[in-house]
């Protein structure tokens, strides 16, 4: 899957890799940052969400408001060469979106430095 040109995460061990690099908690979800150290400047985003939040269509639809958020957000301040995950809190599905939005813009200020 892409989010206007930034690819996603999809396999386990960078999931856990990204579990190692900065971390920068909002009450509606938790940023991971981690560079990874290979020559690619591509960005890449990752989505998850546990069983604690809700069933999957509480889930899915947590996933889809961060999706949306990163497409937004992402692209003008995200870190160059890094992963980027967002782990879904029970917050992120009520929490108005602009909020969400400086929420991120701040948790990527914290990793970037």
């Amino acid at each position: 899957m892409d989010l206007a040109g930034i690819p996603t995460i999809s396999l386990r061990r960078d999931f856990l890799s990204a579990n190692h690099g900065r971390r920068a908690p909002t009450p509606g979800f938790v940023l991971l940052v981690r560079r990874r150290g290979d020559d690619d400047a591509a960005m890449r985003a990752g989505f998850t969400v546990t069983k604690k939040i809700g069933n999957s269509v509480v889930r899915n639809r947590l996933k889809r408001r961060l999706r949306a958020l990163v497409r937004g957000v992402l692209p003008e301040l995200g870190i160059a060469g890094a992963d980027h995950v967002l782990i879904g809190r029970a917050d992120g599905l009520t929490r108005d979106f602009e909020a969400l939005a400086a929420d991120l813009r701040k948790a990527l200020a914290r990793c970037a430095s």
